[in-house]
């Protein structure tokens, strides 16, 4: 096993295990983002007035983005920009009616006798995608590996993020989910076999996993324990880590045999087959020294993540920063109304203890320990000179689009440089710029193809009238 870079750090996770598993009741009314966290939006099917169920399918997915199904029974009352964890976005917003009556619809999936083909349509209807934070179309992932032709199947359970402790939370205690998720997926993928990495910090989990695994009997999962650093769980560095292959930075997992998917993405596809119940909830930690009682929760999609801290007993300390993910790759939160979304998977509630705030930027001292920890093999200071100058060519050849924007490089700097940040702003930057672009050249495309339109049909009168004129002289006496 071998990782490039990467930190070892405390974990801060041993007071969500102080209790199991919270529920928090669904509220009476949830925001339903159309973008989960893919970065593209689902293609609503209802509007306002309409009347849905537990399952109801409410926004057809699309590209990148998953189905989306209402967590409730009720009234859609509007479809409007709101507030959500990636700024603001269209929104489906249902009224509970406290009944949690299921669709009708919903029926156990019999997988083991369906075809490939047919049981990937079952999981795209049933909206799994990537719980690990990505939110990627789960389906999607599944039949690039068999187009592939992929081997392995990758269960990422490394969970290496401080804080973040939901995966660690779902395997003790639902491990048998997990292998039988797996089952569904080597079924879907075509993979020969399953390996389920598990960071060597988490002994309760490993010793839950190698259980169930043990009771499924099937020799094609593997459980195999791995180093604690971060950041371990990234795909990329996982599947280096556990097979020696290494992903091309504008490569796909598929094309170096390997499907990676995350165990609690694996329980989802197994509650889908086992009572057809599509992705309408989730498990997140709240933890933070800011909340009474850290805890993994699980809550319905669409919940305010006010409701997730009210059922740890609250907020407690004055000047939090709250924060949706963990300390280093997270994202400040705008206000506590943001729904829970397929994506989120820690709420974390940090006190100044916890999250020092970060010193006076200062120049760089070219101390190269960026370059050292990072786990993608960048130069991040070339990178950061290139950013700051906004320098596109510079940001392709220093390899942009292979930072995993894992912040690595942020917690080493000794001149306290907002790596990360200036790197993801500049990869906005381009992905706008490419938009820019492609839009200018579908415009320019509408307009070559109107002003072939329009020649084809000037072309055609010219012709009709040349036809008509020479009919008109044909008729004309003494033209014989």
């Amino acid at each position: 096993m071998s990782l490039r870079g990467g930190l070892r750090l405390d974990n801060h996770k041993a007071r969500p295990f102080e209790r199991p598993i919270r529920s928090v009741s669904p509220p009476p009314q949830l925001v339903l983002a159309l973008d989960q966290g893919s970065g593209e939006e689902s293609i609503p099917i209802v509007k306002a007035g309409d009347a849905v169920h537990m399952g109801t399918l409410v926004a057809a997915g699309s590209g990148a983005a998953a189905a989306l199904h209402s967590p409730v029974s009720g009234i859609v009352r509007e479809i409007s920009v709101r507030t959500t964890l990636r700024g603001h976005g269209r929104c489906i917003v249902i009224e509970n009616d406290g009944r949690d009556e299921r669709a009708a619809t919903l029926a156990p999936v019999d997988w083991r006798a369906l075809q490939e083909a047919t049981l990937l349509e079952q999981i795209s209807a049933g909206g799994a995608a990537g719980l690990g934070g990505a939110a990627f179309p789960t389906a999607t992932k599944l039949a690039l590996a068999r187009a592939a032709r992929a081997d392995l199947l990758l269960l990422n359970g490394a969970e290496c993020e401080p804080w973040i402790c939901c995966d660690d939370a779902l395997m003790r205690e639902r491990a048998a989910d997990v292998v039988l998720g797996a089952q569904v997926m080597l079924a879907a993928s075509g993979a020969q076999r399953c390996i389920v990495g598990i960071e060597d910090d988490k002994p309760e989990a490993i010793a839950a996993m190698e259980s169930a695994a043990s009771a499924a009997s099937d020799a094609r999962i593997e459980v195999r324990a791995l180093p604690a650093v971060f950041p371990l769980g990234a795909e990329g560095a996982l599947i280096a880590a556990v097979t020696g292959r290494e992903v091309p930075h504008d490569g796909l997992p598929p094309q170096v045999g390997v499907v990676c998917q995350n165990v609690g993405t694996a329980a989802a596809v197994a509650r889908l087959v086992q009572d057809g119940q599509p992705v309408i909830s989730r498990i997140v930690t709240v933890t933070g020294s800011g909340v009474r009682e850290p805890c993994n929760v699980e809550a319905r999609i669409g919940t305010p993540i006010a409701d997730l801290i009210a059922a740890c007993g609250g907020s407690d300390g004055p000047d939090l920063r709250h924060i949706a993910g963990g300390s280093l790759t997270g994202r400040m939160l705008q206000s506590d109304a943001v729904p829970v979304t397929k994506g989120l998977n820690c709420v974390l509630l940090a006190t100044s203890a916890d999250l020092p705030a970060r010193g006076t930027e200062m120049p760089c001292i070219r101390c190269g320990d960026c370059a050292t920890v990072c786990p993608a093999g960048l130069l991040p200071q070339q990178l950061h000179a290139a950013a700051r100058a906004d320098d596109a060519a510079e940001l392709v050849r220093f390899g942009l689009s292979a930072c995993i924007e894992c912040g690595c490089c942020d917690y080493v700097c000794p001149s306290a440089i907002p790596l990360t940040a200036r790197f993801r702003n500049a990869r906005e930057r381009q992905h706008l710029q490419d938009l820019e672009r492609r839009r200018a050249l579908d415009a320019k495309a509408r307009y070559e193809r109107h002003q072939s339109r329009l020649a084809e049909q000037a072309e055609a009168e010219r012709r009709a009238f040349d036809e008509a004129r020479r009919r008109a002289r044909g008729s004309e006496p003494g033209t014989d």
